[in-house]
């Protein structure tokens, strides 16, 4: 065999491996879809309030919702919820609130992004109130309490009695200062 019929096998086979890795990438997004809804993990929410619901309780059904929060990394704020559960009837509108502070010397700007477990629970989790929705802006030292409004639609499968709504705080002041009118170089010089 000659070597350029070698070199252009090895080309051959280097392009296709690109390919396939382009491939790859481009289908990872729906793969880790798949991934988080047979493991029951990662159920996304609605962004926006919900309007819905005709206003009956089922009374002779309970579930529990826990509550947890968590940092993104480089998010100085201390967040939490008030309780770490309570049990409600479907139906039933609550109300739980998270308390947020900076305790940096700057003005910060965070957005929460929720997520319910298990996923097939995320559809009939119903935020008609959310500091999610929006952007928070603390000042330095400040410190909030931040109402997230729910309701556990009625129709949820009877299988599942225990709900976790998460929420994950990440650190937006770079992106959203403009939106804000936030001096970034006030920021950063503190």
């Amino acid at each position: 065999m000659s070597e350029g019929i070698t070199t252009k096998r090895l080309i051959s086979r280097l392009l296709l491996l690109v390919v396939g890795m382009f491939g790859f990438g481009f289908l990872l997004v729906p793969i880790y879809d798949v991934m988080c809804d047979a493991f029951g993990i990662n159920g996304k929410t609605n962004a926006s309030a919900y309007e819905g619901g005709d206003g009956s309780v089922d009374e002779n059904r309970s579930v529990r919702v826990q509550f947890i929060s968590t940092n993104a990394e480089g998010m100085a704020w201390t967040f939490g919820p008030q309780a770490n559960e309570l049990t409600l009837h479907p139906g039933e509108t609550h109300e739980m609130m998270f308390t947020a502070h900076n305790p940096t010397s700057k003005p910060m700007i965070a957005q929460a992004i929720p997520s319910v477990s298990p996923s097939k629970a995320a559809a009939y989790f119903h935020k008609t109130e959310c500091f999610c929705f929006t952007q928070q802006m603390l000042q330095p030292g400040e410190t909030v309490e931040m109402p997230v409004r729910f309701i556990v639609d009625r129709e949820l499968p009877s299988e599942v009695h225990r709900l976790t709504l998460s929420y994950t705080l990440f650190d937006v002041t770079e992106r959203m200062a403009e939106t804000f009118d936030l001096d970034l170089a006030a920021v950063h010089s503190n």
